[in-house]
């Protein structure tokens, strides 16, 4: 068992938190077979990307905006394949509202839908794809999430599930813990750590260590 210690923790949604796997392949499905395209290319490089991005990749020229925020209301008009990953409710309720945040690809309209759907709590800090200029495997979402929570990157500990993601909370000079729940820990390497699911984990919460910022240490125990 390993234990890291942290002053906020950043999720990715997608796979970490919510559990839309069905979801995700049925919308890209059906936008592939409208377009004629192999949704297996598509689903190999989809997820942990914002949609516009997986659409500039697969096929630039019907990737448009418009497209991306059709494929996005679909699956935000039907969330009844959602659920929470397992571990997910019990690690939130367990963390300080100001010491953890969500990082998700998707606009906020969807990650809203998801997050109520299956009965998490909305962050207080909650950056979208909208909220920035480059999606994952860039780091911007995960620095501006560390800012506005008040933390340095070195003091964040990220929980993600794809490569993209994991990239991205690299290149913050973060640490990544990857969650095994969309691609199997073999593909891993690159991260800090990587756990089955989040069931695996046991938080402590210690006492504040600022009384300037309030900001409690975490430490996680991780059952890898």
């Amino acid at each position: 068992m390993k234990t890291y210690s942290c002053k906020a923790i950043l999720f990715d949604l997608d796979g970490v938190l919510v559990d839309s796997t069905v979801s995700v392949e049925h919308a890209w499905r059906l936008w592939a077979q409208h377009h004629g395209l192999n949704v297996t290319d598509i689903l190999a490089i989809a997820h942990g990307r914002r949609s516009i991005e997986t659409m500039r990749l697969v096929a630039p020229d019907v990737a448009t905006d418009r497209e991306a925020e059709a494929l996005n209301l679909l699956q935000a008009q039907d969330t009844s394949r959602d659920v929470a990953v397992r571990g997910a409710a019990a690690l939130l309720a367990a963390l300080p509202p100001e010491q953890w945040a969500i990082v998700t690809s998707g606009p906020l309209v969807l990650a809203r839908a998801r997050l109520q759907a299956v009965g998490l709590p909305l962050p207080a800090v909650l950056v979208t794809g909208e909220d920035v200029l480059h999606g994952k495997p860039h780091p911007e979402g995960y620095m501006k999430a560390a800012h506005q929570l008040g933390v340095a990157p070195e003091d964040c500990l990220v929980f993600e599930d794809a490569p993209s993601g994991i990239a991205a909370g690299l290149a913050a000079d973060m640490r990544v813990i990857a969650v095994a729940t969309t691609y199997p820990l073999a593909e891993f390497t690159m991260a800090t750590s990587a756990i089955q699911m989040l069931a695996n984990i046991r938080m402590t919460v210690i006492s504040a260590s600022s009384k300037a910022t309030g900001q409690r240490e975490l430490v996680l125990s991780l059952d890898e």
